[in-house]
């Protein structure tokens, strides 16, 4: 098995909570009077949001609630996910400091994380989501590809201890990787 996809069954157990880092699709560059803020996926985007929502739950990789930056495409990316799991969009959060996000911003939206949810997914841009996926564990990528997935478990049980808490590297995931 590739080494960058863990196990199946290396789900967390109890007192352990997990933050999926996904990095918007693949998005549309036809019109270039479009503010890089509205702009949508293009059809390999579209195919592949939900192509990776899929493998998390043919993985059994739980998500509790789903928290975006408000940009177009990285919605269009969370409302596919959410979609796939059965969320409503309205559950959807969205943090406008997402966009565009350095690496002290995504701490600190981790910290604010209600503690009674367990498995959040987080879905933002580069280079941002990159730097913060490199900063919590040994395990590090050049660059988050579009739709890609980097998974953490973290033995916490408030999100506000995130900083400090010890983290383990549990999976990285993009469209391209064949497993």
């Amino acid at each position: 098995m590739n080494d960058k996809l863990k196990s199946d069954a290396d789900l967390p157990d109890s007192g352990i909570k997990t933050l999926l880092l996904i990095r918007h699709a693949k998005s549309s560059w036809d019109n270039i009077a479009v503010s890089d803020f509205d702009r949508t996926l293009n059809d390999r985007g579209k195919k592949d949001a939900p192509a990776m929502a899929k493998r998390l739950i043919n993985r059994n990789i739980p998500i509790d609630a789903i928290i975006s930056s408000p940009a177009k495409r990285a919605k269009k990316t969370a409302a596919c996910f959410a979609e796939e799991y059965g969320f409503d969009e309205s559950q959807i959060v969205y943090v406008p400091e997402l966009y565009a996000a350095p690496l002290m911003v995504f701490y600190n939206v981790v910290r604010q994380i209600d503690d009674s949810l367990n498995h959040v997914a987080i879905f933002s841009h580069n280079p941002g989501i990159t730097e913060f996926a490199n900063s919590l564990t040994g395990f590090r990528v050049d660059n988050m590809p579009t739709c890609s997935i980097f998974g953490i478990k973290i033995a916490i049980k408030d999100w506000n201890d995130f900083s400090e808490a010890k983290k383990e590297f549990w999976f990285f995931d993009y469209p391209k990787l064949v497993v």
